[in-house]
């Protein structure tokens, strides 16, 4: 089975695609490193013909870029994906999307199903659930999967408070669940090897680390990380609502039985892959994946 995966300069890209390399697969990657100056009309011309799957691995998942931007936002999260899905279906081709639990507005009691409609808040979310209804209609044969919070996205928070030297105010209201980088790459690549074996399970699907947790507990989990001890400049996790999260899903828990039972997934703590996350966050996904790639600029 031939795969393409398109990627920006975030980790997920490199793990997935290094995770992919030990595979039988054959893996072409795409890079797309500045979609300002995209012209989408020309999809066709990156794709190789004999493409079987196109993997978008443009993992978005922090809404205050797209508050900021939203035109942006609307061709990260929706325009791409769309002509994706527009030539994946003129060209009998399959194509795996992410999508994360913005498509939500947080009030229901308990964890959302893959099942559940979108009721967005937020300009990603907004853009990441008009991706998913359209997608349906254009391309039968589609994979969506939505995660849970990117752990890189508070591991961030954390490095740019200890660098303004100030507290970081983080909501015990807001609960869900973190995804390491590096656990996505195995489920993508469980997904995909599953395929290959001729599966034919389209669909929606949700995947989350193992524990829920609130975002104020997760920035006292990462604060309390041994590796970074020493650097100086401690960081005071505050139980406060900032202004961002006024775009956060109270309840951002995610049902994650359909995968497990559809693909044989199971989710992983995520507390287990803190350490690698903290690594990887200072890595360019420029360095060497060991693939001939492809780039649009």
């Amino acid at each position: 089975m031939n795969i393409l995966v398109v990627h920006d300069n975030g980790v997920l890209g490199r793990l997935l695609l290094k995770r992919l390399a030990s595979t039988h697969l054959s893996v072409t990657p795409l890079l797309i490193s500045d979609l300002s100056h995209l012209d989408l009309s020309g999809v066709e011309q990156w794709i190789p013909e004999t493409t079987d799957v196109i993997v978008n691995a443009m993992w978005l998942t922090d809404p205050e870029p797209a508050e900021a931007d939203p035109e942006q936002a609307r061709t990260k999260a929706f325009s791409l994906p769309m002509a994706l899905a527009e030539h994946a279906a003129a060209n009998e081709m399959i194509l795996v999307q992410l999508s994360t639990s913005y498509v939500f507005d947080g009030r229901k009691q308990s964890a959302y199903l893959s099942s559940n409609p979108g009721k967005p808040i937020g300009q990603l979310g907004i853009w990441q659930w008009e991706c998913e209804q359209v997608m349906r209609t254009v391309l039968p044969r589609h994979i969506l999967l939505r995660t849970g919070w990117g752990l890189q996205r508070f591991i961030r928070k954390v490095h740019e408070s200890a660098a303004r030297d100030e507290s970081l105010c983080l909501s015990s209201r807001h609960r869900g669940q973190p995804v390491a980088a590096s656990d996505l790459a195995r489920v993508l690549s469980a997904i995909l090897m599953q395929l290959d074996c001729g599966a034919e399970v389209w669909g929606t699907y949700q995947y989350a680390g193992a524990e829920e947790i609130s975002q104020y507990e997760l920035g006292l989990a990462i604060v309390d990380m041994p590796e970074l001890d020493g650097n100086g400049r401690a960081v005071h996790v505050v139980d406060e609502q900032p202004g961002w999260s006024a775009v956060e899903p109270g309840n951002a828990i995610l049902d994650c039985t359909k995968i497990r039972n559809t693909f044989g997934v199971k989710q992983f703590p995520w507390r287990s892959a803190l350490s690698e996350e903290l690594e990887l966050s200072g890595l360019r996904v420029a360095k060497g994946h060991g693939l001939k790639g492809l780039n649009v600029d």
